[in-house]
Parts: structure tokens; C-alpha cells; sequence
């Protein structure tokens, strides 16, 4: 019987620096885009281990440092690079990054590359300048890397537009013939977040492919749905509340399922005493639609009241889109957005970041709980492959 992908000897893997025993089992993930880290941590916490980590944003970084420190979580095991990923195909960069690679891969260590480009020019509602655009490009140069380095595994993240619209089509289909001409046999599919238990609509289009002999062209034993909490289909359609006039409180309806609402993450969150709380934009102009937009009225593209007994529309807090608190006058807080963001209530970003970028690493993050599930999908396809 062949063995499976994770059936490797343990080896002890120098560092450079002291770090707590590490599980060298576990296969070791280099991140690009990584914000402040959401998608990184559901792998973590998953059972992966966190190498390497790349953004070129120094606020979104310093937030992933920070946010770690907090919740007291081991560093990556080979540091930081702050800077643009086009640095890793030249350069001193490039050097040490492809040493780290192949010397896990020496160490018989499983090497996987995760990462969301920055989505915009696929976005309906955003710049829609596809693969042209200065973001669009990033899309691109990602799996340039990954043909590249050849990591035994990766995923793609990008927005529904990249997979819905025929122009980006195009394009995306174009970067698959591309990794299957390096050798990756791939799937995709258009996740939802409130699938894995995240209280939010939000659709996103992963890629993941696998470099190995044994697997199967289009991956057939990859199971989507093997860490779903929540069926798309049937979470969108319980008998949710429509809007209602703006009320301090408000009784949970029969029949929805509490641990999907924007109540039930606000209150584990212990959202008014989290370290972000204080942390929102106070109203300049425009007051009275904080008072009167009703609750759950999120049917205008700006200013968008949450219900407090249904799921958030898609984190987005930029370009004019407004969120706002399901009873209160003011737009909700950053530790509100966390919450909807499903993260551990001991999750923080640093209180000196400014609250444009808070909002923006929010809004860019994979829902930590729809980045746990595919984590752990992942992570059983690779224990699987070759039986």
C-alpha cells in the first residue's frame, strides 16, 4: 500500500533563532498576501505550520506580528519578508526563499504556498480592470511563483468576479492551463463562508492544486464539502427577518440557527469589552440615515444596517460601503467586524494602526472559520492521496 502524503520520517530543521518544539510532521506553509493573517491562522490552527510569511504592506504586517504576540502564537519558523512578491523571483530574496523550499523538501517536508492575491480588478463592484490592472497583475505572478518553486501543494483565493465573469474567465482558465502544463492537477470550487459557520454571505472562488504522481487529473477523492457546518443553500434560506424598524431589543426569531447571526458573534466576541471596541468612525455628515435606516435594511450599496438575528453581506468597508450597527447610530466598531469575521475573541489589531487600514486588513481577510474548514479539508486529501 502506498503511503500517504503526511507519512514522513520527523527531521530537526535548524532555524537560526530559538523556537518552541515544533510538530515537524505537519506540513509547512510560505504565505503571500497575508494581511494580517486570517487565513494563515485557520491553517495553523488546523495542524500546518507557518514558514514563511510575505506582505508588502508594513501596517498589515506589523498588525500579523502583533496579533500573534497577543495570542501568544510561535513566530513563522523562517521570519517575515516585507516587501513585493515580485522580489522573490531575483535578487537575495529569490535566493534565500528558494533555499527554504528546497531544504524542506530535503527534509522531507511537505511544502504548501497559500495566498489571496489582492482582488479589486475582479471584483463586480471594484475597479473591473482584470489581469490588466496593477493588482489584477499580482494574480499572475502568484502562480508564476508557484510554477516556479514547485511547492508540493497550493491555494488561490480571489474573488467570485475572477470565476463568474467571462472576461476574467478567461484569464482564470488561461492560469490553470498554465500550473497543469507545471505538473499541478487541480479543483476549484465557489465557497461561501457561512458554509464553515462564519456569520456572513461572502463568496470567494479557491483554486487548489497538488504536484504529486499519485493524484488523479481533476482530483476526484478531493471532497468540497467533508468540513461544511452549514449546506450554502439551506444556511441562506431559514426564515431570516426581514428589515425592521430600528429597536433596542429584539427577541431571537424560531427557526434560524443562533450561531449564524450577528447577535451570537457579538456577544462571544464580547465585542463592547474587546481591545478594538473604541476603534470605528465616528459620523461627519449623514447622521440621519444612522438613525433611520431600519434594521437589516442592507439593500443599498452604502449604509447597510445589520440584523442582529441574521448573517452580515460580504465584509467590504471601503469605496463608500457603509456597515452599520444593528440598533445603534454609528457604523460598527472593528472589533464588531473581527467578530463577523468569525476570529477568536483573543484576536486584536495594534491600537495605533489607523482606522483605514484596520477596516481594510478586515475586509481583505479570509473568514478565519471558512479558512479553518478548507484547512482541514486540505489536510485530509493529503493524508488520503496514493491509498
Amino acid at each position: 500500500m502506498a503511503k500517504s502524503l503526511l507519512e514522513q520520517p520527523p527531521e530537526i530543521v535548524a532555524t537560526g533563532h530559538k523556537e518552541p518544539i515544533r510538530n515537524f510532521d505537519a506540513p509547512l506553509v510560505f504565505s503571500f498576501f497575508s494581511g494580517a493573517g486570517f487565513l494563515d491562522l485557520g491553517f495553523e490552527k488546523a495542524g500546518y505550520e507557518i514558514g514563511y510569511v510575505n506582505e508588502v504592506h508594513k501596517p498589515f504586517l506589523d498588525a500579523y506580528k502583533h496579533s500573534r504576540r497577543k495570542m501568544d502564537t510561535p513566530q513563522p519558523a523562517h521570519g517575515y519578508f516585507e516587501g513585493d512578491i515580485e522580489n522573490c523571483f531575483s535578487g537575495t530574496e529569490a535566493k534565500r526563499l528558494s533555499g527554504l523550499v528546497n531544504a524542506a523538501k530535503k527534509g522531507k517536508r511537505l511544502v504548501g504556498f497559500i495566498g489571496g492575491p489582492p482582488c479589486p480588478d475582479f471584483s463586480i463592484g471594484g475597479k473591473n480592470r482584470g489581469q490588466y490592472g496593477e493588482n489584477g497583475k499580482l494574480s499572475k505572478i502568484y502562480i508564476d511563483l508557484i510554477c516556479e518553486q514547485k511547492p508540493d501543494f497550493f491555494v488561490f483565493e480571489n474573488v467570485k468576479g475572477l470565476y463568474r465573469t467571462a472576461r476574467h474567465r478567461q484569464f482564470f482558465d488561461g492560469l490553470k492551463h498554465q500550473l497543469d502544463e507545471a505538473g499541478y492537477s487541480c479543483t476549484e470550487r465557489l465557497i461561501n463562508a457561512i458554509e464553515y459557520g462564519a456569520p456572513q454571505d461572502r463568496e470567494r472562488i479557491i483554486l487548489f492544486g497538488v504536484r504529486q504522481p499519485q493524484a488523479k487529473k481533476n482530483l476526484p477523492k478531493f471532497n468540497w464539502l467533508s468540513h461544511t457546518l452549514h449546506p450554502e443553500g439551506k444556511a441562506l434560506s431559514y426564515p431570516w427577518p426581514n428589515a425592521q424598524p430600528i429597536a433596542i431589543k429584539r427577541p431571537q426569531p424560531k427557526r434560524i440557527p443562533a450561531e449564524l447571526t450577528i447577535q451570537h458573534w457579538f456577544e462571544k466576541n464580547d465585542v463592547e469589552h474587546h481591545p478594538n471596541a473604541l476603534h470605528q468612525f465616528k459620523p461627519r455628515a449623514g447622521l440621519a440615515k444612522f438613525e433611520t435606516v431600519q434594521e437589516g435594511d442592507d439593500s443599498k450599496k452604502s449604509y447597510k444596517r445589520l440584523h442582529r438575528w441574521r448573517y452580515s453581506p460580504t465584509a467590504a468597508y471601503g469605496n463608500n460601503e457603509v456597515h452599520i450597527h444593528p440598533y445603534l447610530p454609528r457604523r460598527i466598531s472593528v472589533a464588531e467586524a473581527l467578530a463577523i469575521q468569525s476570529l477568536p475573541k483573543e484576536f486584536e489589531l495594534p491600537s495605533d494602526m489607523t482606522l483605514s487600514n484596520m477596516f481594510k486588513t478586515v475586509g481583505n481577510g479570509v473568514p478565519f472559520l471558512a479558512a479553518y474548514g478548507l484547512a482541514l479539508t486540505i489536510l485530509n486529501f493529503l493524508k488520503g492521496v496514493g491509498k
